[in-house]
């Protein structure tokens, strides 16, 4: 039998029955503290309905978790950590992508930190949220730490069987990442195609700088999009407002 979702999950099955979500992600390193709840707050305001933490290498619990205790004070939302390893595991949020890399090369990124973390998982009293993690070229940063196979850009059925074999272990999400500071996002037929296999939710992320992207992707079936780099170079500007103002649309469609 399926677990019942905890709070965060069933939060996010009840706003995703109204449409399709944004998610804001907000690095530790780079926006501490009190700079990350005023990012976190402006992001809310204009309509984002979760904010990530993560995003630097060798982030600290200590920094995880005094970023998270002000962010959650700031915002209604829930507060969830994008783990790069099990440094970054922290008390103070709501929740955790329990994330495994479907296409590394590091067994280690797939399965065994994950193992070692899960136990402490439970003692924090943390929500898990089992999400299957798929790199599409360029990748990036997070391509080279997490030595990823990346998925060809013209290559939709090597996508759709990472996406499918998600869904079938359990994963409850499958996340697209084309990484950050992507040129480009994720191509719109790639996006497409895993969407015509899944039952579960969809989440896009990497190289989406406004409006445009925003609504392609979104056309093409994507349930959440995720942004970060364009906060930490525009702030919550213009291309950051016209990416929520796409999502808005959808709900309200």
């Amino acid at each position: 039998m399926t677990p019942a979702p905890g709070r965060v999950q069933a939060y996010l099955e009840e706003q995703l029955r109204a449409g399709p979500l944004h998610f804001t992600l907000i690095d530790p390193d780079k926006s501490p503290g009190e700079k990350a709840a005023q990012v976190a707050r402006g992001a809310v305001e204009l309509g984002s309905h979760a904010i990530l933490l993560g995003g630097s290498t060798g982030i600290s619990r200590g920094a995880m978790g005094a970023t998270a205790a002000a962010v959650k004070n700031a915002v209604p939302v829930p507060v969830i950590i994008f783990p790069e390893g099990e440094g970054s595991v922290a008390p103070e949020a709501d929740a955790i992508l329990f994330m495994s890399l479907l296409n590394s090369r590091r067994l280690d990124l797939v399965i065994r930190t994950h193992a070692r973390a899960a136990p402490a998982i439970r003692a924090l009293g943390l929500e898990a949220i089992p999400l299957g993690y798929l790199i599409v070229a360029p990748g990036m940063r997070v391509g080279e730490v997490g030595e990823a196979d990346a998925v060809p850009r013209d290559a939709p059925e090597q996508a759709v069987g990472y996406a499918l074999a998600a869904e079938y272990l359990g994963m409850r999400y499958v996340y697209l990442e084309a990484g950050s500071g992507a040129p480009a996002p994720v191509p719109v037929p790639l996006v497409e195609a895993v969407r015509g296999v899944l039952s579960i939710p969809l989440i896009v992320g990497g190289g989406i700088r406004g409006g445009p992207e925003a609504r392609a992707l979104l056309d093409a079936g994507a349930n959440i999009l995720v942004t970060g780099t364009i906060t930490e170079e525009e702030g919550l500007g213009d291309g950051f407002r016209a990416i929520l103002a796409e999502v808005r649309q959808s709900r309200d469609a």
